[in-house]
């Protein structure tokens, strides 16, 4: 479980950068706007994906709501997975 939850972090961190680094402007500066579309599907699952692992997660370990929002929050910064994982899930136990 410990695995695919830092999977679903770094890859919701990379489509985070990847759709407002890389799509979004394509989109709104080179009015290309398939590749802001595609990305964007896909940063939605991961974004969802990584939440409900986030709660699942942290309920089976009894890390409370607080541990909860922190994952919440990083999921909304950029880089803030990377930082949840590397602090957080790199130093769990499985």
């Amino acid at each position: 479980m410990l695995k695919i939850f830092r999977a679903s972090a770094i890859l919701e961190g990379i489509s985070y950068l990847l759709l407002f680094g890389l799509t979004m402007p394509l989109k709104y500066w080179a009015e290309i706007p398939e590749p802001n579309t595609w990305v964007g599907y896909a940063h939605g699952v991961l974004f969802i994906v990584f939440i409900v692992l986030a709660g699942i997660f942290c309920w089976e370990r009894k890390w409370g709501i607080k541990r909860f929002i922190i994952f919440f929050i990083a999921s909304l910064l950029p880089f803030g997975t990377f930082y949840a994982d590397k602090k957080y899930l790199s130093v769990a136990t499985p």
